[in-house]
């Protein structure tokens, strides 16, 4: 599942990297809308989240975005409560479904705070993708687990997210303790920046594999940034077979 910060390089590529995204086998795309305090991002993907805001690209258009592959791969939105807030839960579950976007993710939204949330999502037939982290107790991973829509977004490290040299030490662990407090498909994120990282995660039981920071860095980085990410799309896809 590779990471797209919409408006980055500039809207018309981060929609080109999109499509690249599903020409190069992503199977779920999670659509990343700026915003000016992202507390969960490293560097790499705030700096590419000031750009896109710089430019002008605002939170419908972002979220507009989705549309654009809607119809070949499920897209999931990322994005900090303050957004979804500030338009109240019904009108931005309205604004998803009219992207076809299938799920919601909201780093910053805690779980006493995501009932309402939660209930304009189902009742639109809308994922609301938790995540937890090494941290989490027993506990609440049960509760957590337990209101899980479509994924459990599993934290493979503490901290924000971007690229980690290695492999995250406990992975199985952190893995098998998600799996024992849901029924739904379990994902890891945050560090993974190659296809060995990628198929040592898959091999330590996650469902999906979510890939951020090093697409972002990619994309910034090359001249024709749609053509780079989808070569490396396509090589965390072979590397997960």
């Amino acid at each position: 599942m590779p990471y797209l910060m919409a408006g980055f390089p500039d809207a018309e590529r981060s929609r080109q990297i999109l499509r690249a995204y599903v020409d190069g086998g992503a199977d779920l795309v999670e659509l990343g809308v700026p915003f000016s305090d992202p507390l969960a991002d490293g560097p790499v993907i705030h700096a590419a989240g000031v750009a896109a805001l710089a430019a002008g690209v605002n939170t419908a258009a972002a979220i507009a975005l989705a549309s654009e592959v809607a119809d070949e791969v499920p897209v999931v939105v990322m994005c900090y409560a303050n957004l979804v807030l500030a338009r109240g839960v019904e009108r931005f579950a309205d604004m998803l479904v009219a992207s076809r976007v299938c799920g919601l993710i909201v780093p910053d939204l805690p779980l006493e705070e995501a009932p309402a949330t939660l209930a304009a999502l189902d009742a639109r037939g809308l994922a609301l993708v938790p995540l937890v982290a090494p941290t989490t107790t027993q506990e609440r991973l049960a509760e957590i687990g337990q209101r899980a829509r479509g994924f459990l977004y599993t934290v493979s490290v503490t901290g924000t997210t971007g690229e980690r040299a290695g492999e995250s030490g406990g992975l199985q662990e952190i893995l098998a303790r998600a799996r024992a407090h849901t029924d739904v498909p379990v994902a890891v994120g945050f560090g993974i920046g190659t296809p060995d990282q990628a198929r040592a995660a898959a091999d330590a039981g996650a469902d999906g594999v979510i890939v951020g920071s090093r697409l972002v860095r990619e994309a910034g980085a090359s001249e024709q940034p749609a053509e780079a990410v989808r070569q490396l799309v396509a090589a965390f896809a072979d590397g997960l077979g």
